[in-house]
């Protein structure tokens, strides 16, 4: 969802770095195997790559690796050639290259914000969030969503003095704010469709529990959640508590 496309990797290549005679910037080919370990904080098989030359091995590496690893190839050319090494390293390619390398290290379609309701923890497990996101992938930031939600939904009762009971889990708080909170009584024109949503959203919801317990990193689980799973789990779980937060604040 967030990878290169095809005009963005030949946008990095020729005018971003630079194409010299074949050569890639002033890499050898050397300094190109070390470059994905020294600038990229990646350990990469380069030999599972194809292409001959340098320029062909960086075009295989960064079109064959997932997204998260792209941004951090990104984030590691903006390292090696940061702006106006050359006259076509401009301010504003520097900022491109640093919008692709956020784009492809979230690759999720709902955006990550920050809350008008918080808390340290609804904090500390949002920057925990994105930091997996980037460095790791989606399936990495499951557990940290979830607990990011709860957190959030927890925060709000605080905020309205809603009493909610002692280890109450992420369904049980929304369905007492569904019930007791007063932004949540004005739906709109489509007040009864509306409401089906939220009941409909209760139920994505529930499901994020097991998904949390049983497929995350949250506990020694055998089977994880693959990548686009993941995804689905983070983007309903921001689309949720975003709705909610656009109606409290």
């Amino acid at each position: 969802m967030g990878e290169l496309r095809n005009s963005e990797i030949h946008w990095v290549v020729h005018h971003y770095i630079g194409v010299e005679g074949g050569y890639l910037g002033d890499f050898s080919y050397r300094t190109h195997r070390e470059f994905y370990s020294a600038f990229c904080d990646l350990d990469l098989d380069l030999d599972a790559f194809g292409g001959n030359t340098t320029r062909e091995r960086f075009l295989a590496v960064l079109s064959g690796v997932e997204g998260h690893q792209q941004a951090a190839i990104l984030r590691g050319i903006a390292k090696k050639y940061p702006q106006g090494g050359e006259h076509f390293r401009t301010p504003q390619a520097y900022q491109k290259l640093l919008e692709l390398a956020k784009r492809c290290a979230d690759g999720l379609s709902v955006q990550d914000s920050s809350p008008a309701i918080t808390s340290d923890v609804l904090k500390r497990a949002l920057a925990d969030a994105n930091t997996l996101i980037q460095r790791a992938g989606p399936t990495h930031a499951v557990d940290r969503i979830h607990t990011a939600l709860h957190a959030y939904l927890k925060a709000v009762c605080h905020a309205q003095g809603i009493d909610a009971p002692a280890g109450a889990t992420i369904t049980n708080l929304f369905k007492l704010l569904r019930n007791e909170h007063p932004g949540l009584r004005d739906l709109g024109s489509q007040s009864d469709t509306m409401n089906n949503v939220l009941r409909s959203l209760s139920n994505v919801i529930d499901c994020l529990n097991p998904v949390r317990n049983n497929a995350s990193l949250a506990h020694a689980n055998e089977e994880l959640l693959g990548k686009d799973e993941a995804m689905l789990a983070i983007n309903a779980a921001r689309t949720v508590s975003q709705y909610l937060d656009s109606k409290f604040r």
